[in-house]
């Protein structure tokens, strides 16, 4: 007999300075350490610079100063490796700054929708147990990077 239990998602909250994201787990491909290093000269306040990861150059993003909100990188800041989907052969991950360490959740059909504003890089919000979660637009994310010439 099948576990329909099982098929459920498991999904990830991810804290930053301001709000708390959610993923599928599967759209997470590594949490790594902070790495302080100099901010992109001429760059787009929301890009940092390019971070290594498995003998790689990602692009870091902050989502907040993406979403026009202070950058913020406070002292338990971890950088969150994602994979992309836009399907671009230079473009296989993106890293994004949050402030702790994600927390694991139950992704289902029961969770709510729920009515705040939302950035243009916000595509919808949640209710999780007691806290509202966005769900980023990580398309909208990866289309910023190359329409900026950063992937």
């Amino acid at each position: 007999m099948h576990d329909y239990r099982a098929s459920f998602l498991t999904g990830l909250l991810l804290p930053l300075a301001d709000r708390t994201l959610i993923l599928p787990n599967v759209a997470v491909a590594e949490l790594i350490d902070y790495q302080r290093g100099e901010p992109a000269s001429d760059a787009p306040p929301w890009y940092l610079r390019s971070v290594a990861w498995r003998d790689r150059q990602l692009p870091l993003i902050s989502f907040e100063a993406a979403c026009g909100q202070p950058l913020a990188i406070g002292e338990r800041a971890r950088i969150v490796v994602l994979n992309t989907l836009g399907g671009r052969e230079r473009l296989k991950f993106i890293a994004l700054v949050i402030q702790g360490i994600p927390r694991s959740c139950r992704l289902d059909s029961q969770l709510s929708y729920v009515d705040v504003p939302l950035c243009r890089l916000e595509k919808a919000a949640v209710q999780v147990g007691e806290q509202v979660a966005k769900i980023p637009d990580l398309l909208g994310l990866e289309a910023m990077l190359v329409k900026a010439g950063l992937s």
